[in-house]
């Protein structure tokens, strides 16, 4: 495979690199810090043969994995599941990460030429002023060149041929070019006005959306999906049903809590409902079995509102609370 085709495929229809599709696969942010650092490790050993996973023991020497014999000059990358941004919060913890790194080897006599930290996502523009002011200090008073690995770097790596198998393994788990399920229906006005009483319209109205006609008919469309997987009861598609559920909710929370934190004092959450549906239509991390296009996906996300798990609003738990006294 060269570099003109892995390009050509994209171009071909072929979803972006996702990496919160590690999220997805491993269940919970435990499991995908775990996940995401394989995956490195792997992309690490196909661009530089010889790289190796260290593992924890009950500590890793602040290596993730290295490049190089530890009774001389080792290169180490330090996996960091920061998602879905590298905020300020994260300062701390680099920074631990790299004088944990420097302090073993003066402690175990090894030197570290080259530290770089690896993350799935970008810095936003305050972390971004840090991480260079803070590079520059560090590179000057350690001798180490410091360097960063971000989304942008990673997927362009991914798209190599030496790391085909990488991408193949931990992205694509997918059929591309398959059909939806069915095709998407129009909503009749009778069911126009009942949905106009349901809680996920209530909550795009908190949030400040005066259009929903769209919202009503993905949530219309799912419903029929829905329908039609539990009526048929097949065990693999039920499962795939389970897993989408699972995966959208994961992506809410996701940026619930990064849009939360950057909109301390809004309520309404600027963002969030583009930012969710945004990536739902065009994640490549839903099952296949599932055949769902982006109305169906969005659909999903509107069906976890309908059963209070999630909102648009920073007060969505209230708001869910309300819609059930008044039912």
């Amino acid at each position: 495979m060269t570099a003109a085709s892995a390009l050509t495929g994209l171009a071909a229809g072929e979803p972006p690199i996702n990496f919160a599709a590690h999220q997805f696969r491993a269940g919970n942010m435990a499991g995908a810090r775990d996940d995401f650092e394989q995956m490195l490790a792997m992309l690490i050993g196909a661009i530089h043969p010889g790289a190796r996973l260290i593992a924890a023991n009950p500590g890793d020497w602040g290596i993730d994995v290295l490049l190089g014999d530890l009774s001389g000059l080792v290169v180490i990358w330090q996996s960091k599941y920061f998602w879905p941004a590298v905020t300020r919060s994260r300062q701390a913890q680099i920074r631990e990460s790299f004088d944990s790194a420097v302090a073993a080897a003066e402690r175990h006599g090894y030197a570290v030429s080259r530290w770089v930290l690896c993350v799935p996502s970008s810095m936003d523009a305050p972390t971004a002023q840090w991480w260079d002011n803070w590079r520059a200090r560090r590179q000057r008073e350690t001798g180490v060149e410091i360097d960063l690995w971000h989304e942008t770097n990673l997927r362009n790596l991914l798209i190599t041929p030496d790391a085909a198998h990488v991408r193949r393994h931990y992205y694509d788990p997918y059929v591309p070019g398959e059909a939806p399920r069915a095709p998407v229906r129009s909503l009749a006005s009778d069911s126009d006005a009942v949905l106009d009483a349901c809680l996920f319209v209530r909550q795009l109205r908190a949030a400040g959306h005066t259009e929903v006609g769209a919202a009503k008919r993905e949530f219309f469309n799912a419903e029929l999906m829905v329908r039609e997987i539990t009526d048929k009861g097949v065990r693999a598609e039920l499962a795939a049903l389970a897993e989408s559920d699972g995966l959208v909710h994961g992506v809410w929370e996701a940026r619930f809590n990064e849009i939360g934190e950057r909109h301390p004092a809004n309520p309404r959450l600027p963002g969030l409902h583009a930012a969710v549906m945004g990536e739902l239509r065009e994640s490549g991390a839903f099952p296949s079995m599932l055949r769902a296009g982006p109305v169906h996906r969005c659909g999903l996300m509107h069906r976890v509102v309908e059963d209070r798990r999630a909102g648009w609003v920073r007060h969505w738990r209230t708001v869910a609370d309300e819609h059930g006294a008044v039912a």
